[in-house]
């Protein structure tokens, strides 16, 4: 029997990571305190995970300023789109052939 979770990509263990990404694969973009809030973490948290996921390319950080404050935005990469779409194909077979 093949071990089920050994396609899954460990980047995404955290539940953080997995809310970071499933948010910008259905988003084009979202800001930093939008996206904190909709995940329910800390400023230091959600930067850690941001910085690591950006780190290998998964994710793109874009800063620029509305008014006179600053504005820093997310966008998913065409390898981080990628790379967690094969985890979730992954976690469907785990889940179908664990049944």
């Amino acid at each position: 029997m093949n071990n089920p979770i050994e396609n899954l990509n460990k980047t995404f263990d955290s539940r953080v990571r997995l809310g970071i990404m499933s948010t910008l694969m259905v988003n084009d973009q979202i800001n930093f305190n939008d996206l904190k809030q909709l995940i329910g973490v800390t400023d230091g948290n959600l930067a850690s995970h941001i910085k690591a996921l950006e780190e290998i390319g998964y994710l793109k950080v874009n800063k620029g300023f509305v008014g006179k404050k600053t504005n820093t935005t997310y966008t998913i990469t065409k390898s981080g789109e990628r790379t967690f779409q094969q985890h979730l194909t992954a976690l469907e077979r785990m889940i179908k052939t664990t049944k």
